[in-house]
């Protein structure tokens, strides 16, 4: 039975992400269609993985379900057919990571993978805190109230990235836009066109911020590989695989991984982590009366918050999942957002819990393909609240909290936000 055709839209729509209403047609889809197809017009059929089990089941199978035969993003029918003639065939603009499979995955993932490992980013804590401290004075001067978003959340994951990356710092607004317009394609604040309706994956507006990152990085790269320095831009410059310097393509792609979802994700989950407490006051309650509780209480922001909403994965092969037949080639949307709010998995799964244990949350997603930053994005989480939380006395919302308008990456955008710190 396909998915109901109201349904189907609403999985397709980025203000459906913004609103709330996709965790309502979640909630649905777990209890009468965990695992179907929706037909949303413009956009090729997909089947719709909304079980935490199912998720698992084949986020571990990598050789079964790629990430790279197909658009590894939602993609309308126009939007791939333009991609594809771009990239004489390819369904992708970037071939990061994200894009591939093994052989190539693990051998890529290997170059970086040890500056994002627990023994060097634990290297980084004394620096990484003397950023979150700077972000607790900037909020603290503020008057008791601000919008974290904008004066905290945007600036402090950014700051660090950029940094193990060899951004200079002048040039971060210049990344924070990029990504913005990448990421908020479809959001008519966010877009390279604001106040426009665009799509999600407006073509024209993703291949041109593309090129503008391409085009800084170029020279990122070309410096580097004339004045080696210890930062991840020179591994990515100098790299090779195969015993071969990796392509301009794969280069570009690499640093613009790193430089959008190196702080947009823990951006989101930062401010989300702010929104809960103001909605909860029992739970700020709660960790500050015991500081040993904030790793606990960042993985449940994380799985609040779940920034990266969706992946598409394809069939390699016959198979089955949940009880259904899957073809060859059928195309998979993994609804991590769904699979984080699972009521077989979590206990009150629609209540934000600091002592939720175990917490079974993937919003780093699962197997080969488990985000590499997840180590730096709970360091970066639980160094800031541990600096903000011994200060906090109160905070509660100042306002309406809105959420970024996609389908891939979201989260808030803006948090008013009403404090006393001491």
């Amino acid at each position: 039975m396909p998915i109901p055709q109201h349904v189907a839209d609403i999985i397709v729509d980025p203000k459906a992400y913004a609103d709330g209403r996709i965790y309502e047609s979640y909630a649905w889809l777990r209890a009468n269609a965990p695992l179907a197809v929706a037909h949303p017009a413009g956009f090729d059929p997909f089947w719709v993985v909304t079980r935490h089990a199912d998720i698992l089941e084949i986020s571990r199978q990598n050789d079964l379900f790629h990430s790279g035969d197909r658009a590894t993003t939602i993609t309308s029918k126009a939007a791939d057919d333009r991609v594809r003639e771009k990239t004489g065939g390819s369904p992708h603009l970037v071939r990061s990571l994200v894009q591939m499979d093994a052989p190539d995955h693990p051998k890529y993932r290997a170059l970086t993978q040890a500056w994002f490992m627990p023994p060097n980013i634990r290297g980084l804590e004394d620096r990484i805190r003397k950023i979150a401290r700077a972000s607790v004075e900037r909020m603290a001067s503020k008057g008791g109230q601000c919008d974290f978003v904008r004066e905290v959340a945007l600036h402090y994951p950014l700051h660090v990235v950029m940094e193990i990356l060899g951004v200079p710092e002048e040039d971060e607004p210049r990344m924070l836009m990029l990504t913005q317009e990448l990421f908020g394609a479809a959001d008519p604040e966010l877009g390279r066109a604001p106040g426009a309706e665009a799509a999600a994956d407006d073509f024209a507006t993703i291949q041109s911020v593309l090129a503008d990152f391409y085009q800084y990085f170029a020279q990122i790269s070309a410096d580097r590989r004339d004045n080696p320095r210890d930062d991840l831009a020179t591994v990515i410059a100098t790299s090779q695989v195969d015993g071969r310097p990796i392509s301009e393509l794969e280069a570009m792609s690499y640093y613009v991984i790193v430089a959008t979802a190196g702080h947009d994700t823990t951006s989101s989950t930062t401010a989300g982590a702010m929104w809960a407490l103001c909605e909860n006051p029992d739970q700020l309650a709660y960790v500050k009366d015991d500081l040993s509780r904030v790793p606990g209480f960042v993985d449940e922001a994380i799985r609040w918050t779940t920034p990266v909403k969706t992946f598409m994965r394809s069939a390699t092969e016959d198979t089955e999942v949940g009880g259904q037949a899957i073809a060859k080639g059928d195309w998979l949307m993994l609804c991590y957002a769904s699979g984080n709010r699972d009521e077989a998995v979590f206990e009150e799964a629609d209540r934000f819990r600091a002592d939720r244990k175990p917490n079974k949350q993937l919003a780093f997603g699962y197997g080969a393909h488990l985000c590499l930053g997840q180590h730096l994005a709970r360091m970066e989480m639980r160094i800031l609240y541990e600096e903000l939380l011994p200060r906090l006395k109160s905070v509660q919302l100042a306002g309406p909290p809105r959420v970024s308008e996609a389908l891939f990456v979201n989260g808030p955008k803006s948090l008013p936000i009403r404090f006393e710190v001491s």
